[in-house]
């Protein structure tokens, strides 16, 4: 039953966002590179914005407070990579799935960083 559940859950987000986005993707090829190209810029960014964080947090020295912080990071990077499992599209356009789902998972163990960076060291 679960499984009938998630399946129909993930053809309604399939018809409703991926399959127009599969149509404009293949009018051209530089609608397909644009893609691309987003996907790497929004991966390096979000690469950078952790990198930056975790160096500000002195994650590179293991403490207890530091290392709690680096786990749960990663642990919400973890859960960004199950859910896009779950919603993207195994069948068609699974490069670039690929692409945005690990810069997705990076922007949330960035943004989660940032917010225990601005919690917890810029009181």
């Amino acid at each position: 039953m679960w499984e009938d559940v998630t399946e129909m859950i993930t053809d309604k987000i399939e018809d409703a966002i991926f399959t127009p986005l599969k149509t404009w993707t293949e009018q051209s090829n530089s609608n397909w590179n644009m893609l691309i190209g987003i996907g790497f810029l929004s991966l390096i960014i979000a690469m950078i914005l952790v990198y930056v964080l975790q160096k500000k947090m002195g994650m590179s020295v293991s403490d207890e407070r530091t290392s709690q912080i680096n786990l749960k990071s990663a642990l919400v990077m973890l859960i960004g990579i199950i859910l896009c499992d779950l919603i993207f599209p195994k069948e068609y356009m699974w490069q670039i799935f690929f692409l945005f789902k690990y810069s997705l998972a990076f922007l949330a163990a960035g943004i989660y960083l940032a917010v225990r960076y601005k919690k917890d060291f810029l009181n």
